[in-house]
């Protein structure tokens, strides 16, 4: 049984710093790569960022571009959201998602698993 379980979150002022963590388990994504995407009360989910395992490219949205950074630790079956620079528009529950990629990026029916979510909190 494949599981992804976010870690992290939390409630911080505007300006500040957090690291989002996700680990997978039941399988690799060698062959995809694994997302954040962020849902706000009331709005759709939206994608945040993705990276893909083998070759380790990144990809932002322009909304988070220069203020996040995705990353992934293979030995650990895990990636990580540098979040710097929040801001109250960043509060939103963070998933982490994990798949083959083949619609594209930003697109959530390219991936296959979803975790449960973190909340992530900014206040001004």
């Amino acid at each position: 049984q494949v599981r992804l379980v976010e870690s992290g979150g939390g409630l911080v002022q505007s300006g500040d710093s957090l690291e989002l963590s996700c680990t997978a388990s039941g399988r690799t994504f060698s062959n995809g790569g694994m997302a954040w995407f962020r849902q706000a009360p009331g709005k759709e989910r939206e994608f945040v960022a993705a990276i893909w395992w083998t070759a380790g490219n990144t990809y932002y949205s322009d909304s988070v571009k220069g203020r996040f950074t995705i990353s992934r630790d293979s030995a650990k079956n895990s990636i990580y959201l540098q979040m710097n620079s929040l801001k109250p528009e960043d509060t939103a529950v963070y998933y982490c998602a994990a798949g083959t990629v083949k619609f594209g990026a930003p697109i959530p029916a390219s991936y296959n698993y979803w975790g449960q979510g973190t909340q992530v909190a900014v206040s001004s």
